[in-house]
């Protein structure tokens, strides 16, 4: 209504042979291409029916969460490792986009949880369409503070998460229709809280305090989600080293502690009647050779098999790989593979063929194809995504399943 008013009050001056006109037309093209722009972004978030609907033979699909234009992207993953676009889905919440965009996917794969991490703090659950994979906003829930990361219980009834600003970790309800209420439970930690798993049990929940180099260790009742200490509580480790992301093998026999500010990686047996971690046995190392400079570890995930792991480093842009001994969980390292630009988060599809990578500041996804021979990585093909991509999922839904479990 602005542009137009101004249009008419000079045209009102042409009458009077003023040479505003031309000012006034400029005003009504600049409101016209601001529309036509504004109409041409929306369409990139309005993919066509027809394009959902190629998701339906998909061998899985690729969730990409973009903290710089708080969006997600969607994939469908092809059996050849081919990732076709499906649709980008805003992600409600501030203007100001967080510093990253953490998602988490139910266990029985119907809901698509993501945290806004600026003021309000929010949680938005999408459904997930079980043939096509397509996303549909449902309700954006609260949170207690700035969270980045996420995690859903085994039964879908409890979201936990933790907060590194806020020095805390949370269970929050998740209601029927994938709604989260507000949190039932907050806990104090240590600096840092980043990473907070549940294991396969979900009986027992592990969660690390980078800035106070320990890992909790608590027990989750899944009947009222509420977490109490262990015995121990906590388990420490190497000062400054730095804990960030963890992760169990298929047989939870041994965790995987990827620390930041060394980048090394510890093999810590699990006791999966207790919950508790027991001292290294080793310490590998997710840095390449001849590095250089300060380490900056990421992320850590193993295949679906618990042969190989994989961690990534964002200030060399590498993904080292490791063959794990399935009798003792001990590592032999493959080396590093060069990846997109500031790895900050990967996920392996549920097949372990392929690894997807994403580059923080390359606005790239890239795809690895995974050697089963060797655990080796090679390069298939970069794909655009949306700005500051962070986090991703990837998941193979009923429709698309074959008896196969996909990761949550």
């Amino acid at each position: 209504m602005r542009a137009r008013s101004d249009w008419l009050w000079s045209g009102r001056r042409l009458d009077r042979g003023g040479r505003l006109w031309i000012a006034g037309a400029l005003v009504l093209l600049g409101a016209a291409l601001c529309g036509a722009r504004a109409w041409s972004q929306a369409s990139l978030h309005a993919k066509s029916p027809n394009a959902w609907s190629q998701g339906s033979r998909a061998s899985a699909f690729v969730y990409v969460g973009n903290a710089g234009s708080q969006d997600i992207t969607v994939f469908a993953l092809s059996a050849s490792g081919k990732l076709e676009l499906l649709g980008t889905v805003p992600v409600p919440g501030p203007a100001d986009s967080g510093s990253s965009l953490p998602l988490a996917v139910s266990a029985d794969r119907r809901f698509l949880f993501a945290a806004q991490r600026n003021e309000p703090y929010s949680v938005t659950t999408f459904s997930i369409d079980q043939s096509t994979g397509r996303l549909t906003e449902r309700e954006t829930g609260p949170l207690p503070d700035d969270m980045v990361y996420l995690t859903v219980d085994g039964t879908g009834r409890y979201l936990l998460a933790a907060s590194y600003f806020g020095n805390k970790v949370t269970v929050s309800p998740i209601d029927l229709e994938g709604t989260v209420g507000e949190e039932s439970q907050v806990i104090e930690t240590l600096p840092n809280a980043h990473a907070i798993i549940i294991d396969p049990s979900n009986r027992f929940v592990l969660h690390t305090s980078l800035g106070g180099d320990a890992v909790y260790q608590q027990r989750l009742d899944g009947t009222t989600g509420k977490l109490t200490p262990n015995d121990p509580a906590i388990i420490t480790v190497k000062e400054g080293s730095g804990p960030r992301h963890i992760t169990l093998a298929p047989d939870s026999r041994f965790a995987y502690l990827l620390c930041e500010l060394d980048g090394s990686v510890l093999v810590m047996p699990f006791d999966t009647a207790k919950g508790t971690l027991s001292a290294p046995t080793q310490v590998a190392s997710a840095l390449p050779r001849r590095f250089e400079g300060e380490p900056w570890a990421a992320d850590i995930h193993l295949t679906p098999d618990g042969a190989y792991l994989y961690a990534s480093e964002r200030r060399s842009s590498t993904i080292a790989g490791f063959r794990v001994n399935a009798r003792n969980g001990m590592l032999t390292p493959l080396g590093s593979f060069e990846t997109t630009r500031q790895p900050r988060a990967f996920a392996i599809d549920p097949s372990g063929r392929f690894l997807v990578s994403l580059g923080e500041l390359s606005g790239r996804a890239r795809v690895h194809g995974i050697d089963p021979r060797n655990g080796r990585l090679r390069t298939l093909r970069d794909y655009e995504v949306g700005t500051k991509p962070d986090w991703v999922e990837i998941v193979r839904l009923r429709a698309s399943s074959s008896g196969e479990r996909s990761r949550p």
